[in-house]
């Protein structure tokens, strides 16, 4: 039987989301209007913003269907405010002459997506929330342990505090320590390909295409961002990128000039960074009054750069059932709606796993026949028509 005294000494709360990113901050901007008592607990504070300061390795490309959800939680013209550059082209290639491109005018778009740090976004959501008196920013702070009751469940916090939630929204990342806690397990496996991030500074300005080349060792993507700034993705081996990363600035510069297509130009190299590509899918999305979204229910090859607009996809999706649940009256962390929200999610979040999973088995060879059908698959992509826009809709969210 439960002790009512020590039930007294915790603190309460209606929703308590671990991780205040991206993902975190947007489902609290997000589920601020239902008027429940939100704690949003973060172990870091994001470094403040200077428009001086050059732009950070982690730049996410956000789609359309990204902006308006942004717009909803009031931190769009924030990050406006701050920085963000709007892409109107895509392209997809290997051989010269067999291409895939896909415009925003061919959609009469304004954009297709834009190029925003992960910090920006971050901090543009964070002053959103300064908006609300029912949501509170705990940080730095973090999930120390859990434990599941049956009706919510007792965090106890960084800071030895505990808290009672009746619902929890683990959105701190791809080793999320609430998933663990709840006993979820996952389904995983590491790429072959290793990832650098480079930012550079580029002869030419103000570029509003985006584009990968694809090569067996592993795709090389060009991300603008605005003026003669640029962020490069090389996608190859472990030990080639360890070399790469081993590398004076202007010896990695130099490997950029003879790997990467001649259209890039000269650059210089301003920042570096690497990491191992991984996939990861959770078993369950949700377990007694945990809730996973974002990262910490599925990561991607970011050969096509949807993860954080899978994740903005979750949030919406989980923030559209509790409001409709609150303004009926009804359960808001019931099994019921948590039940619905994995239904409406894991398949979407599968498919597009899949989906790169296809491209990334498909261009990491080096075989005549099968290098000779994905550029003609490439070659008649370009022109597929219904197909072709569906895809530019589905990637835009619209």
């Amino acid at each position: 039987m439960k002790n009512p005294e020590v039930i007294l000494l915790m603190e309460r709360c209606d929703l308590a989301i671990i991780g205040g990113g991206m993902v975190g901050a947007l489902a609290a901007g997000l589920l601020a209007a239902t008027g429940l008592d939100i704690r949003l607990i973060e172990a870091k504070t994001p470094g403040p913003f200077d428009d001086t300061q050059d732009h950070d390795l982690r730049v996410s490309a956000i789609s359309a269907a990204s902006v308006r959800l942004l717009q909803q939680a009031h931190a769009w013209e924030r990050v406006l405010a701050m920085r963000a550059w709007p892409y109107q082209g895509l392209e997809a290639s290997e051989w010269q002459g067999f291409v895939t491109r896909f415009s925003a005018a061919e959609l009469d778009a304004e954009y297709l997506g834009f190029m925003v740090e992960n910090r920006v976004l971050q901090l543009a959501l964070w002053q959103a929330l300064a908006d609300w008196q029912n949501v509170t920013l705990e940080c730095p702070n973090g999930l120390a342990a859990l434990r599941q009751l049956d009706d919510g469940a007792e965090l106890t916090l960084s800071d030895g505090r505990r808290l009672h939630a009746r619902l929890v929204l683990a959105c701190d990342g791809a080793e999320s320590r609430t998933r663990q806690f709840a006993r979820i397990g996952i389904t995983a496996w590491d790429y072959a390909q290793h990832c650098m991030l480079i930012n550079v500074c580029t002869i030419d300005t103000a570029q509003d295409i985006t584009w990968q080349q694809f090569h067996p060792s592993g795709p090389r993507a060009f991300l603008p961002l605005g003026g003669n700034r640029a962020s490069l993705v090389w996608y190859d081996a472990k030990d080639r990128i360890a070399q790469l990363a081993g590398m004076t600035n202007e010896q990695l510069a130099e490997q950029i000039h003879n790997a990467f297509p001649v259209r890039l130009g000269p650059v210089s190299v301003l920042d570096k960074g690497h990491f191992p590509l991984r996939r990861r899918h959770a078993n369950d999305y949700a377990k007694g009054a945990v809730v996973l979204l974002g990262d910490a229910a599925h990561t991607i090859n970011p050969l096509a750069g949807q993860g954080v607009n899978l994740g903005f996809k979750d949030v919406a999706v989980l923030s559209k059932l509790i409001h409709q649940a609150v303004e009926g009256g009804q359960d808001f962390a019931g099994p019921t709606l948590l039940a619905e929200y994995s239904r409406q999610r894991r398949p979407d979040n599968l498919l597009m796993q899949s989906m790169m999973d296809v491209f990334y088995q498909a261009f990491s060879n080096d075989l005549l026949p099968l290098k000779l059908l994905r550029n003609l698959g490439l070659k008649a992509a370009e022109h597929s028509g219904p197909l072709k826009t569906a895809v530019m809709k589905y990637a835009m969210g619209l």
